[in-house]
Order: structure tokens, then C-alpha cells, then sequence
């Protein structure tokens, strides 16, 4: 599809570009070169390709889970500021109501 000069103009002015004369002869020729391609690229045929949203098939990565020795309650409470009854103790931050 070849462009004319009036019509890269038109597309520099929708577009806000100040353009000089020079640089649209210069633009003409390669605006139209890449909308061939764009063409060559729309008559591919893919009617047998069904639609995707990825081009690659998703897979799981995670690992499977598995059962493993965990610290001891004691040396998970010996790093806490505050303990109390065996579980970790923070600030009440909601008031008990009655």
C-alpha cells in the first residue's frame, strides 16, 4: 500500500507532528513499507489455528508439597519480644466490648 504525501501529512497532523516538507517525502516511502507488512502479516493463514491467550501451553511450576522437621516451639519463642502462654504476645489493637 503506497501513501501519498497529502495523506502523511493528514496522519502527522491527527498525530500533532509539525512535519517539513523533506520529512515527508522521506516518511512516505517507509510508512508504506511497513504497512505492507502489516498487510503480509493479516494474510496469514491461520483459520486451523484456534485463538490462545499465551503462545506457550501454562504449566505448574511449583513443587509438590512435602513433610519436613520444623523448629521447636522453644527456639521459635526464644525470638520474640514478648511471649505469654506459650504463643507470641502483640498489643490488643480492638477493645472488648461490654
Amino acid at each position: 500500500m503506497a501513501l501519498s504525501e497529502d495523506e502523511v501529512r493528514h496522519v502527522a497532523r491527527l498525530a500533532r507532528l509539525s512535519l517539513t516538507d523533506d520529512e515527508v517525502a522521506a516518511l512516505a516511502p517507509q510508512l508504506s513499507e511497513i504497512l505492507g507488512y502489516a498487510e503480509q502479516v493479516g494474510q496469514v493463514a491461520a483459520a486451523e489455528v484456534a485463538p490462545t491467550t499465551h503462545p506457550f501451553a501454562p504449566t505448574d511450576v511449583a513443587r509438590a508439597d512435602e513433610r519436613r522437621p520444623s523448629l521447636a516451639r522453644d527456639e521459635i519463642l526464644a525470638g520474640a519480644p514478648h511471649v505469654e502462654q506459650d504463643r507470641f504476645a502483640v498489643p490488643r489493637i480492638v477493645a472488648e466490648e461490654g
